[in-house]
């Protein structure tokens, strides 16, 4: 089958999307499929690109697709960025002439490419999937202004989003009684799997965050939370910061740390590959999601994975895999957080037992689990017989074994 990926920002760009859309399109090769990726995020921003080692060569409607099968729409514009009209227009042409059997266009507020190109290929007849990625909320009256204008759920385009949380603010847009099936994203355990003992630092924790450091992501709230759950601590106990990723409000971050005198306790890593990320997080013994409208955590599931507590808000998709006092904290406000890190950091027998659950139990979502109920979305849009899971028994996918009763429950 031949698959296109169409996605605003993708690699080198790092986020949830970002990462989830390349494992994706990497599964779906490994199970025998041709899967190509059409993207406005241009190859030179925000780090290096990353190699794919499915490389090989494409054309469609005269887009190239570079050696690691990713179309870049705007890499020859002279003003080269992810949110570029052109890409709208020359997505839309691909995406209709690239003989394509499916083509799945990855969401979240700002996604204007992946919209232009849902709303051509269901006009076209191809079969077509939309995976909503971010929490809708202040934006659902747009997205319905935007309907009426360009029609987009009126279309024979199957919907689906990455947690119950992002479902319900999509059914909110879409006609009623209309279906959002729900497909987390994937994680796969081994990967993240602890390979070293906790830290054993008397007095003293280190908390891990990895987050694009945007404005939504909140970086500064967080270094406010850690500050304020020190002054609480006093010199009971000391908590360390450790945060990896890259953005616009990483200066402001720095000038917050220096004016705090925090500098010796919160460690900026920047860009980390995956590698690198996983080792950080086996240096620390606790993980702090601080985003408002996280719509699934994929960072915070892979933490979990590698037995770290999580501490996050209540008012995302998180709670949704994280059980408060079980994976970890689950907060109403940054006060709330602020409170938790300090019980964290005075409470080692809490501590431990969140860390002692998450190394020792599974992970409620899966990599089999969500391309099975991918499988089965792909079947209702449209491409019949489609097998991203060669070989695998679904009965033993967790949870439950009927992977269209399962969608119905989700819908």
């Amino acid at each position: 089958m031949r698959i296109a990926h169409v996605t605003d920002f993708y690699l080198p760009r790092l986020g949830g999307i970002e990462m989830q859309v390349a494992e994706l399109t990497g599964r779906q090769r490994a199970a025998g499929h041709e899967v190509v990726v059409i993207t406005s995020s241009p190859s030179d921003k925000d780090g290096p690109a990353s190699g794919d080692p499915y490389a090989a060569t494409h054309t469609s409607a005269g887009v190239p697709f570079g050696p690691d099968r990713v179309a870049r729409l705007t890499d020859d514009l002279r003003w080269s960025n992810a949110i570029h009209p052109a890409a709208w227009r020359r997505g839309s042409r691909a995406v209709r002439t690239g003989g394509f059997d499916l083509v799945h266009c990855h969401v979240g507020v700002g996604s204007p490419l992946g919209f232009f190109a849902a709303r051509a290929a269901a006009r076209a007849g191809i079969p077509t999937v939309v995976t909503v990625h971010s929490l809708w909320a202040w934006a659902i009256d747009l997205f319905r202004v935007c309907n009426l204008v360009w029609g987009w759920t009126r279309l024979p385009i199957t919907w689906t989003a990455v947690s119950d949380t992002a479902a319900r603010h999509v059914r909110r847009v879409l006609p009623d009684g209309a279906v959002v099936h729900v497909v987390p994203n994937g994680v796969d355990p081994a990967r993240w799997a602890r390979r070293a003992g906790y830290p054993d630092r008397d007095g003293e924790i280190t908390v891990a965050a990895v987050m694009r450091l945007s404005a939504r992501k909140r970086p500064l709230p967080l270094l406010r939370m850690l500050r304020e759950a020190q002054d609480r601590l006093g010199d009971a106990a000391t908590i360390r910061l450790q945060v990896a990723g890259c953005g616009p409000r990483q200066s402001a971050m720095e000038r917050y740390l220096r004016r705090h005198d925090l500098a010796d306790q919160v460690t900026l890593h920047g860009r980390l590959d995956r590698d690198h990320v996983r080792l950080m997080l086996e240096s620390s013994d606790a993980f702090v999601a601080p985003a408002n409208l996280e719509s699934f955590g994929l960072a915070a599931l892979e933490a979990r994975c590698a037995g770290l507590p999580i501490v996050a808000k209540a008012s995302g998709g998180l709670p949704e895999f994280i059980k408060h006092g079980r994976e970890g904290l689950i907060c109403e406000t940054d006060g709330d957080m602020t409170v938790a890190l300090e019980r964290l950091a005075r409470d080692r027998d809490l501590l431990q037992t969140l860390q002692q659950h998450n190394r020792t139990e599974d992970c409620a979502v899966i990599w089999p689990h969500t391309l099975s109920l991918l499988a089965a979305v792909y079947e209702e849009a449209g491409v019949p017989d489609v097998s991203l899971l060669p070989d695998v028994d679904l009965s033993t996918l967790a949870p439950g074994a009927d992977r269209s009763a399962r969608l119905r429950g989700r819908s």
